[in-house]
Order: C-alpha cells, then sequence, then structure tokens
C-alpha cells in the first residue's frame, strides 16, 4: 500500500467520523479515497483492522453511549440522532457491542464520567469492535 493510498484511507476514515449519524456506505466512501469499492474494502481492514462498516458502527455506538450518558434524549431519539433508521437494528447492535441495552445503560449512573478529561474518557470507554461484547468481559462470544 502506498503512502498516498494511505492519505486517502485516512481521508474516508475522517468522514465517517465527521458524518457518522448521515447515510454512508463503502461506495460513497471509496469515491473519496478514489478507490473502488473492492480495493478500499479492503486496503481500509488491511489499514485500520476493521471493515468500514465496523469502522462506522463503531462510531455511531459511541456517539451513542455519549448521547445516552448525557440522559436529556430517549433512546429513540438517540438512535435518530446516530444514524440508524430502526430501532431494532440500533437496540440489538448496541447490545452486541456494549453488552447491554440502550435502555440499560441510559438506566445506569454515569455521573463518575462527568468529570474526566476527554482523551481519558475516549481512552477507557471506546468499544473494541474486534472482540466484541463477550469476549471484553471474559465470556466466549
Amino acid at each position: 500500500m502506498t503512502r498516498e493510498d494511505l492519505i486517502r484511507l485516512r481521508q474516508a476514515r475522517d468522514r465517517v467520523d465527521r458524518e457518522y449519524a448521515q447515510p454512508l456506505d463503502v461506495a460513497a466512501l471509496a469515491r473519496t479515497a478514489l478507490m473502488s469499492p473492492g480495493h478500499f474494502a479492503r486496503s481500509f481492514r488491511a489499514a485500520f483492522g476493521e471493515t468500514p462498516h465496523s469502522y462506522l458502527m463503531t462510531r455511531r455506538i459511541e456517539r451513542a453511549q455519549a448521547l445516552l450518558r448525557r440522559g436529556d434524549l430517549s433512546v429513540t431519539e438517540v438512535c435518530m440522532a446516530v444514524g440508524f433508521t430502526s430501532l431494532g437494528s440500533f437496540s440489538s447492535r448496541f447490545t452486541e457491542i456494549v453488552g447491554e441495552s440502550p435502555s440499560a445503560y441510559r438506566a445506569r449512573d454515569h455521573s463518575w464520567t462527568a468529570n474526566l478529561p476527554g482523551c481519558v474518557a475516549k481512552r477507557y470507554l471506546r468499544q473494541v469492535r474486534n472482540g466484541e461484547a463477550g469476549r471484553r468481559a471474559g465470556t466466549a462470544a
């Protein structure tokens, strides 16, 4: 993979970080990276260790967690705010990644996170997609 390929892949990843709530698919991201969809998907996975879709879902769930911790939006409002169009799909994906339902996560006490610096919160609250919730908790997935 060339340096230019890596730069274009980072630009596509940055687009996901900025536009996670928008409808994004591999073809749109591949255009950002000036690659064919197949080549883009393979290159993205090789460069970042996960598929573009997996990366997008992780960003959406991370943002959903932040909104749910705030507590001023319903689960449905959070679902729509982060780019999901189906509450069922959102709940399933959230539970798969986080290990508990969005409602249960929202109901928990998150006051301990209120004064964490952003860099610390990002490090300790970020989800690990390559292992999923069950493996992170030490159970078979």
